[in-house]
C-alpha cells in the first residue's frame, strides 16, 4: 500500500489499468510461470455504454487454497504484477477481432483488471476473453446499449439480490443464465460477511472464513462466491450493473456509523470492504469518486437504453442517515411511529440529499427531455410502505425514511416519466405493489392513484426469516401490495418493449440441492402509460 502514497494517484493508476493498452508482446515475457489454470474466479462484464463495455477477471496465484478457505497472505506479496492479453470479436471462436490489448494484473488490486473496451458499435453483441501465457480463460458475451436515437424492440433484464453462500446452492443462476438476458442488475448483498455457523444443520454448505476485517479478508470472501461455477456462468452471458447493500460490510451499517460508531477500526474495515467490492465487480475507473480512492465509491449512475428504458442505479446505503430511535450499539430494530419521533423528521435521508437531488434531476429529464418509454429505478429494497399489523415499520428500508420516500414520490407525481418502474431486492421476499400518490386513500373512498409499479425480488439463497402466515397478514393490512411471498428463493425476469413490461419472478425447486429446477411463480404486466400492476 505504501507505494501509492495519495488518494489521487489510486485514482491515477485504477485509470491506466482500466485504459485500452497497445503494448507489444515483449512485455508478457516479464510474467511470473503460473503452473495452472489462473482464471479460477471467472470473468465479467459491465457497465455497458454504446460504443463499449467493462471487461473483469482476477488473476489467481498457483498457491490459490480451496473455496471457503483463506488465502496465505504472502502469496499475493510475492506475485508481481502481470500482464494479461484480451480480445473482443464478432465471433465466439474470435476469428474476427475488433479490440485486443493488454492489461496489468497489480498486486495493489489483487491482480484484478478493469478494462474498458470503447470504439466499438452500438447495440450488438460481442464475445471476448482473456489471456496469460498458454492458459486461456473462458468466453464471454456481453453486449453494448443501443444508441440513443434507437428504439429497440426489447430489452431483458434479469434482477437479483443477497446470495448467502451457506443458505443455497447459486442454481438459480444457471437458469437465469439460460435465459439469455440482454443485462443483469444486481441490488447488493453480493456477498455475505458471516462466519459459517457453528451448527451447520440444514445449510446447504459451509466455509471456513472468520468474520471479515482486513483487505485480505474480504478478497478472500469475494474469491469464495466467485468460485460457484452458476455464478461464474451468469457473469458470462451477458453485461451486469451491480451496487451494493450492508451485508458487503457489515449488516445494517450506515456509512456515518457502525454498531460502534464511527470508530477508527470501523472506518479501516469499511475502506477494505470497499476497496475489495470495486476489485471483484466489473466497474469503471471512475468508479473512485472524487479522487478520494476507496474511502468512497461513486455506485449512482444511470444507464440508457436507446429510447426504450433510461435505468437510474441507486446507492442506499453509503449516504444514508442513521436508522431511526437505533441504539448506539444495537442492531436497526423496527418502530412504531408514535414512540420514535425520528420517523418523521424531514431532514433524514434514505439516499442522501445530493443523490436526491441527482435522482430528481434525473427523472424530471426523462419526463421533459430524453423521454424514454420507461424510467426505471432500481435499487436495494421495498419502496412501497409496509405497515406490520402491530403498526410498526422496518427502519433499515424506505420505511424508515418516509419523509425522503413522500418527496421521491412528490417528484414523481410533479413531473411524472411516462412509465416509472421500481426494482428491489433485500427483503428475501417477492413483493409486487402499486405505487401510490400521497394521501391516495383519503377520502370519499375515492379508487387510490397510482403513479408508479413496483417489484421487489427475493434472494438468490438468503432465507427471509419470517413465514407466510405473517406476511400474507402485512398483505391484508397494506392494500397496495398486491403479491407478496416469502417462502421461495430465485430471480426476477423482466421482458420490456416499448409498449409493455411483463415480470416473471422465477423460484428454485430447492435451494438445498444444487441441481434443483425451477419454476414459474408468478407473471405480471405494465402496460405502456397505465401505471399499476396487473396478473398477466
Amino acid at each position: 500500500m505504501s507505494i501509492l502514497t495519495t488518494r489521487r494517484q489510486w485514482l491515477i493508476r485504477a485509470a491506466q489499468l482500466s485504459a485500452m493498452s497497445t503494448l507489444q508482446r515483449g512485455a508478457w515475457s516479464q510474467n511470473a510461470k503460473l503452473q495452472h489454470a489462473p482464471f479460477s474466479l471467472g470473468i465479467a462484464s459491465g457497465d455497458p455504454s454504446p460504443d463499449g463495455f467493462v471487461l473483469w477477471t482476477r488473476l489467481m496465484p498457483d498457491a490459490a487454497p480451496p473455496a471457503g478457505t483463506a488465502l496465505p497472505p504472502q502469496v499475493l506479496s510475492t506475485l508481481g504484477t502481470q500482464t494479461l492479453r484480451w480480445e473482443v470479436a464478432n465471433d465466439e471462436r474470435f476469428r474476427q477481432i475488433v479490440a485486443r490489448g493488454v492489461a496489468e494484473a497489480d498486486p495493489l488490486f489483487a491482480h484484478s483488471v478493469h478494462v474498458e473496451v470503447r470504439g466499438l458499435s452500438p447495440g450488438r453483441w460481442y464475445f471476448y476473453r482473456f489471456m496469460h501465457g498458454d492458459a486461456v480463460s473462458a468466453t464471454g458475451r456481453t453486449r453494448t446499449a443501443p444508441a440513443a436515437h434507437e428504439l429497440p424492440e426489447r430489452l431483458r433484464v434479469i434482477y437479483a439480490s443477497c446470495q448467502r453462500w451457506e443458505h443455497g446452492f447459486y442454481s438459480a443462476w444457471r437458469h437465469a443464465a439460460a435465459q439469455s438476458p440482454d443485462l443483469v442488475l444486481f441490488l447488493g448483498d453480493y456477498m455475505y460477511e458471516y462466519a459459517s455457523p457453528a451448527r451447520p444443520e440444514g445449510m446447504a454448505r459451509v466455509h471456513h472464513l472468520h468474520l471479515p476485517r482486513t483487505l485480505a479478508d474480504f478478497r478472500d470472501r469475494y474469491a469464495l462466491h466467485k468460485s460457484d461455477p452458476d455464478l461464474q456462468l451468469a457473469h458470462t452471458v451477458a453485461p451486469w450493473i451491480v451496487t451494493w447493500d450492508d451485508h458487503e460490510v457489515q449488516n445494517d451499517y450506515t456509512a456515518s456509523q457502525g454498531k460502534a460508531g464511527m470508530t477508527p477500526d470501523f472506518l479501516l474495515m469499511r475502506t477494505a470492504a470497499w476497496q475489495a467490492f470495486y476489485e471483484h465487480m466489473p466497474l469503471r475507473a471512475s468508479t473512485l469518486a472524487a479522487n478520494d480512492g476507496f474511502h468512497s465509491l461513486q455506485l449512482h449512475r444511470r444507464f440508457q437504453w436507446g429510447r426504450l428504458a433510461n435505468i437510474h442505479l441507486l446507492d442506499a446505503r453509503q449516504y444514508r442517515d442513521r436508522q431511526a430511535c437505533r441504539k448506539m450499539d444495537g442492531a436497526a430494530k423496527a418502530q412504531h411511529p408514535d414512540q420514535c419521533a425520528e420517523l418523521a423528521d424531514p431532514a433524514r435521508s434514505f439516499l442522501g440529499l445530493d443523490q436526491e437531488r441527482w435522482l430528481e434531476q434525473g427523472l424530471l429529464a426523462d419526463a421533459h427531455g430524453s423521454k424514454p418509454h420507461w424510467s426505471v429505478i432500481a435499487q436495494q429494497t421495498l419502496f412501497s410502505p409496509r405497515t406490520y399489523p402491530s403498526g410498526t415499520q422496518s427502519t433499515d428500508s424506505w420505511d424508515g425514511y418516509p419523509p425522503a420516500r413522500d418527496r421521491l414520490i412528490r417528484a414523481i407525481d410533479a413531473n411524472p416519466p411516462r412509465n416509472t418502474v421500481f426494482l428491489g431486492g433485500d427483503i428475501h421476499q417477492n413483493y409486487v405493489c402499486n405505487v401510490e400518490a400521497l394521501n391516495a386513500r383519503e377520502g370519499n373512498g375515492k379508487k387510490p392513484r397510482v403513479i408508479a409499479s413496483e417489484f421487489c425480488g427475493t434472494s438468490i439463497t438468503s432465507r427471509s426469516g419470517t413465514t407466510q402466515d405473517k406476511v400474507d397478514a402485512i398483505r391484508q393490512h397494506n392494500p397496495h401490495v398486491l403479491f407478496a411471498r416469502s417462502e421461495e428463493r430465485g430471480y426476477g425476469l423482466c421482458d420490456i418493449t416499448p409498449d409493455r413490461w411483463t415480470t416473471t419472478l422465477n423460484a428454485v425447486a430447492n435451494p438445498l440441492n444444487a441441481d434443483s429446477g425451477v419454476l414459474e411463480l408468478a407473471k405480471f404486466v405494465v402496460e405502456d402509460r397505465r401505471p399499476g400492476i396487473q396478473l398477466a
